[in-house]
């Protein structure tokens, strides 16, 4: 058995990046920057993809493909987008191989194969997606257009972390063109909502939503929503973002349409997207020393049946109690697994689960077939109980939904926690070495203050809240008037 995790008090960073490969989630690869997921790991994206899938179809969106290279041109006909990406992106200039003569057994790139235009690796797609809509798009009768896509990205980035940061992650990118502003920004809002829910209600991850900042914003938007969530180590992290980008993109590509009166106007557009990086702030926001606690509605397993027996006899009589329960169990749409492996003793077996988060760990002998019982534990707060076998589905269903309440409840609490209310310049950068966390505090809206705070504390604009409720007061930094208070924090 592996030694125990680093504590996350003793080096939360080292934590965080042990815990990602000894759970079996990810680990590094050949290609600097990129990482392998692996089977569990993919196994709680894949639950994630498929909650958010739902929602954004019930939302009126379908799925679509783009293509992973984008031609320069296009790449550079929005001008801010291009900027904003410009030091990340990937770029194929050539589209063949030759054998080296001057290094037998070796490649090199054929000096004939130039491509007539570079190619960018896309970091995003509004490029490709904006000039594909040019075609698709001719009247008000094709609006609104509900694009999403699942894809992989590529943002060259020198320092990288499992999840949080990598030159290739996972997404999905929703793309969506209005007839109308209102429509356009209540698109935004909508999704930005229906990431909130999910964070919420699936993650367990309390988020606050709020406005990005101009310095902040998504190049090429007008305005960004967002919602930020708290983790741990009291460092927060942006969990989701969706764009209104008002006419740039259509102006860009010159997509039009003939409105209701026969004239013709651009459309308005949004994006919005969530990326892998939530693996990250499910890890952050809710395992402990022990290892992964993840909220039963994204587990791969919700429960786990561990048998102890010495003989087969003892063993044959467990499968068959174990096998109904797991009928039982699946019946209810519970996911379970029954390991019976005779490779692993029950307490290597106990590790591994706990480990890697399972929310719940029935153990079965041949005392509780005796005694019509087995033993459960949770994973959240490591504590047992025999249950009578008569009501184990009830008691099993209910504990799910106890411990997704409670794992939810005790991150609030957390963040509720960790959100200060500060005056002065001093006592910010006080709270911020202290106590960590989003501090609230008035600033004057530029972006020179916005900078030199940054620059002097680490500490960014995480969010202007949405729920921001207008008070006067004076810049932390300036002494200038301000309308209200904004949100703080060092951030992933």
């Amino acid at each position: 058995m592996s030694k125990k995790l680093t504590s996350r008090s003793e080096d939360y960073s080292k934590w965080y990046n042990e815990l990602v490969v000894k759970a079996d989630m990810a680990e590094n690869s050949a290609v600097r920057g990129c990482m392998v997921i692996k089977p569990y790991g993919y196994a709680i994206w894949e639950k994630m993809q498929a909650e958010l899938d739902k929602m954004f179809k019930e939302t009126g969106h379908q799925n679509a493909y783009f293509p992973l290279f984008v031609p320069k041109s296009l790449f550079e006909a929005e001008e801010k987008n291009a900027e904003g990406f410009a030091k990340e992106c990937a770029i194929v200039t050539h589209y063949r191989l030759q054998t080296d003569p001057d290094r037998p057994g070796k490649l090199r790139v054929d000096p004939d194969a130039k491509l007539e235009e570079e190619l960018i690796v896309r970091p995003t797609s509004e490029a490709i997606i904006w000039n594909t809509y040019r075609g698709w798009i001719q009247s008000y009768r094709d609006l609104p257009l509900l694009i999403n896509q699942w894809a992989n990205v590529v943002r060259w980035e020198m320092r990288t972390r499992l999840f949080l940061r990598t030159a290739e992650f996972l997404w999905q990118e929703g793309h969506t063109a209005h007839e109308t502003k209102a429509e356009a920004i209540a698109e935004a809002e909508l999704m930005n909502n229906v990431y909130a829910t999910f964070a919420e209600n699936f993650m367990a991850i309390p988020v606050i939503q709020g406005l990005k900042t101009e310095s902040e914003r998504f190049a090429g938007a007008d305005e960004t929503y967002c919602i930020e969530a708290l983790m741990q180590d009291g460092k927060a992290l942006q969990a989701g973002t969706s764009h209104f980008l008002g006419q740039n993109f259509a102006k860009a590509f010159d997509v039009k349409f003939a409105n209701k009166e026969g004239k013709q106007d651009y459309v308005w557009a949004t994006s919005w997207g969530v990326s892998t990086r939530l693996m990250g702030a499910l890890i952050m926001t809710h395992s402990d020393d022990h290892g992964l606690v993840l909220p039963p509605t994204l587990a791969p397993n919700q429960v786990v049946i561990v048998p102890i027996y010495k003989s087969e006899e003892e063993l044959n009589a467990i499968n068959e109690v174990a096998n109904d329960i797991l009928k039982d169990l699946r019946s209810k749409n519970i996911s379970v697994k029954y390991d019976n492996r005779d490779t692993q003793r029950p307490g290597a077996k106990f590790a591994q689960y706990e480990l890697q988060g399972v929310p719940l760990r029935i153990a079965i002998g041949p005392k509780d077939l005796e005694n019509g019982t087995v033993e459960i534990a949770r994973r959240d707060t490591l504590t047992k109980d025999i249950i009578p076998l008569s009501n184990l589905i009830e008691v099993v269903d209910n504990l799910l939904a106890e411990i997704q309440k409670a794992l939810f409840n005790k991150a609030l609490d957390f963040r509720d926690a960790h959100i200060t209310e500060v005056e002065n310049f001093v006592e910010f950068k006080s709270v911020l070495e202290t106590k960590g966390g989003f501090i609230s505090a008035h600033w004057d809206g530029t972006n020179e203050t916005e900078e030199k705070i940054k620059e002097l504390t680490k500490a960014t604009i995480r969010c202007i809240p949405l729920k921001n409720k207008e008070e006067a007061g004076v810049c932390v930094y300036t002494g200038k008037p301000s309308k209200a208070r904004v949100l703080f924090a060092k951030a992933y």
